[in-house]
This record gives structure tokens, C-alpha cells and sequence, in this order.
């Protein structure tokens, strides 16, 4: 059986990452991992004359630092290490696996196909083809999942 020690979880807030961060509080709980959540803002690209300036006042990093705090695992013997980051996603979720030496990464994916594909890359394939460890990408949430602060709850039973 493989060892899990350390799981990390790339999020960019949306709903698929929630789901995915869902899981990954329940496999660092089933494991008995430490579970590293990563949000990386990337950097602005400049091209052209037409570029403006953007915002990077502390604001941005206060109001990213806050979001990502929020984001806690609903059993409270899982303990979930915070960390923002900026620069190419793909390359510093891959970066932050290495220095935390991690097992497992558990990510969500946006399931984009064709040109979108093209056009916008996919964090999640780049992921997979550098990561040093096993990735678990999770591509859809369940229908009946509801989202709940920030985090995935089971749905109510009726």
C-alpha cells in the first residue's frame, strides 16, 4: 500500500475546487495526511501598448489571504496548511510538491475541451505530466453536492 503523508490541493475557488478539496480533506483524514492548500494568483502579462497597470496593492493579497483562509476542513482533526503564491499556476503547484515533499495531489479540473483548450492551456494536464507524485484530478462535482462556505457538504437527507 502507498504511503500518504502529505497531500497538496491547487484551488482557484471555484465550485470543481471545492469538490476536489472536499476529497482531499477526506483522503488526509483517511490517511492520517497533512494536507497542504495552495492558491496561486497568476502573474500579470503584459503585451502590446495597449497593457494596463494592474492592481497589485495589498488589497488584492489581503482579500486572496482571507478567501484562501476560509477554506477549512469540515472534520477538525485534519489540519489544513494555507499558502498563496504567484507566478505560472502549474509551475508552482509542481514547485510546492517538491518542497513539501507530497504523496498525492488532489485537483479539480475544469474539463475544457477544443479551443478553449487551446487558448487558455490546461494547469491540470501540465500538472500531470511534471508533478513528482501520483495526481488525482476530479473532473465534475457529484450533482447532489451543494455547496456550503467555501467547502462541499453532503447533500440533506429528506
Amino acid at each position: 500500500m502507498v504511503a500518504v503523508r502529505t497531500i497538496v490541493h491547487p484551488t482557484d475557488f471555484s465550485e470543481r475546487s471545492a469538490f476536489a478539496f472536499s476529497l482531499a480533506c477526506t483522503l488526509a483524514r483517511d490517511y492520517g495526511a497533512r494536507l497542504v492548500l495552495v492558491h496561486v494568483k497568476p502573474t500579470a502579462v503584459f503585451s502590446g501598448e495597449r497593457a494596463a497597470i494592474p492592481t497589485q496593492a495589498a488589497d488584492v493579497w489581503k482579500t486572496l489571504q482571507e478567501q484562501l483562509s476560509n477554506w477549512r476542513s469540515p472534520d477538525p482533526k485534519v489540519n489544513v496548511e494555507h499558502h498563496l503564491k504567484e507566478g505560472d499556476p502549474a509551475t508552482e503547484i509542481i514547485r510546492l510538491a517538491q518542497e513539501t515533499k507530497c504523496d498525492l495531489i488532489v485537483m479539480g479540473t475544469h474539463g475544457r475541451t477544443g479551443l478553449s483548450r487551446l487558448l487558455l492551456g490546461s494547469v491540470a494536464e501540465q500538472v500531470l505530466r511534471k508533478a513528482p507524485c501520483s495526481v488525482l484530478t476530479v473532473k465534475t462535482p457529484l450533482p447532489e453536492a451543494r455547496s456550503v462556505s467555501g467547502i462541499l457538504q453532503e447533500p440533506a437527507t429528506v
